[in-house]
């Protein structure tokens, strides 16, 4: 059998910027490339070495998406839980659904577009 990683992840965003402060603060990402996409949109690559989320944009409100249909959330491993959750509400968004069950600390939040990200940390 063949080993894999996941690549990236590709997500539609209504402000490109807004959404790669947030990651970059967040996660401590970088920007591996930024350029035009489909139907005069743009797309920019933010992340790390081997991974990375692909945010593009089109201009176009995209508020109207429905959790679950097709994607539940996105999951992100960080090292310091409590420090993530006060950069998630300095961008202005509400954390919820705090847990702790094996194999780590976890809680849950919902970015400007309705896309659901999970926050985890094992430490």
């Amino acid at each position: 059998m063949t080993q894999g990683r996941l690549e990236h992840v590709n997500l539609t965003v209504s402000d490109i910027d807004r959404s790669a402060a947030l990651f970059r603060e967040l996660l401590g990402w970088h920007e591996r490339w930024r350029g035009p996409a489909l139907n005069g949109g743009e797309s920019l690559h933010l992340g790390e070495d081997f991974s990375y989320l692909a945010l593009y944009t089109d201009g176009r409100d995209h508020a109207g998406q429905v959790k679950g249909r097709p994607l539940n959330h996105v999951g992100l491993l960080v090292e310091d839980l409590d420090a993530a959750e006060r950069i998630v509400i300095a961008h202005g968004l509400e954390p919820f659904n705090h847990d702790d069950y094996d194999p780590g600390r976890r809680f849950y939040f919902y970015d400007w577009d309705g896309v659901e990200f999970e926050l985890v940390s094992y430490s």
